[in-house]
């Protein structure tokens, strides 16, 4: 899955000469958190909540209220932007980026393309909007998490379970994190079971790999079963 398939492209902008009540009035209408910052249409740097914070209780902090208002008038953008800009490419892959933010420490960055240009943002609010659908979360349904060997086969087994109840998949994940060597976890989610055939499924499943949960979105009902697992 691609940024520029996730990406916001409608990019709200501040120029390096608006003020620092400009960038701060950007950020309320508009519910966002960074704005890029730029100069004659190329992108210079950018700007975010934490920075006008900062400014504005290092430089405000003993000013009256008319005089605070004037600081945010006169205090241009360029004076308290981020100069050195953390960008992605719209051909990186979401995993790429979230691993950029979670490195840096940053909640967002700009998109730029290979001219140079400003082509979008992309947030951590976008990558939660992904994690969503990969998880078909939408879609409802019941989740089961599975512990099961790292062998061929070993997640056609479960699947063809599944479909065996009339149940149908509607999203695969796997992970090799806190697993003991040889095995890997795995998340399914699946829909449209008869709740008649649902205990049957369980342990269908628990007698051919380590069920770790269940979760059924439909009735809010939760199953933890890790503790049966060595």
């Amino acid at each position: 899955m691609l940024v520029n398939n996730w990406m916001s492209k409608d990019v709200i902008t501040v120029d390096v000469k608006d003020s620092m009540h400009d960038a701060m009035k950007h950020l309320k209408e508009h519910d966002i958190r960074m704005l890029p910052v730029m100069k004659k249409g190329k992108l210079v740097g950018i700007i975010t909540d934490r920075d006008l914070k900062r400014a504005s209780a290092s430089d405000a902090t003993t000013l009256e209220i008319h005089e605070l208002l004037y600081l945010l008038t006169r205090v241009k953008v360029k004076d308290i932007m981020t100069k050195d800009v953390i960008t992605v490419p719209p051909d990186f892959t979401v995993e790429e980026t979230a691993q950029v933010l979670q490195k840096n420490r940053i909640s967002g960055t700009p998109v730029v393309d290979a001219d140079g240009k400003l082509v979008g943002t992309i947030t951590q609010t976008d990558l939660f909007r992904v994690l969503i659908s990969l998880t078909g979360f939408g879609n409802g349904g019941i989740q089961f998490g599975f512990q099961v060997e790292d062998k061929p086969g070993s997640i056609t087994e479960i699947a063809d379970i599944i479909r065996a109840y009339g149940g149908r998949m509607v999203s695969i994940l796997s992970s090799y994190d806190e697993v003991p060597e040889g095995y890997r976890k795995v998340y399914i989610r699946m829909r449209s079971i008869e709740r008649s055939k649902l205990k049957n499924l369980i342990q269908a499943l628990e007698s051919k790999a380590g069920l770790l949960y269940m979760v059924d979105h439909t009735e809010n009902r939760r199953e933890i079963y890790a503790e049966k697992i060595n």
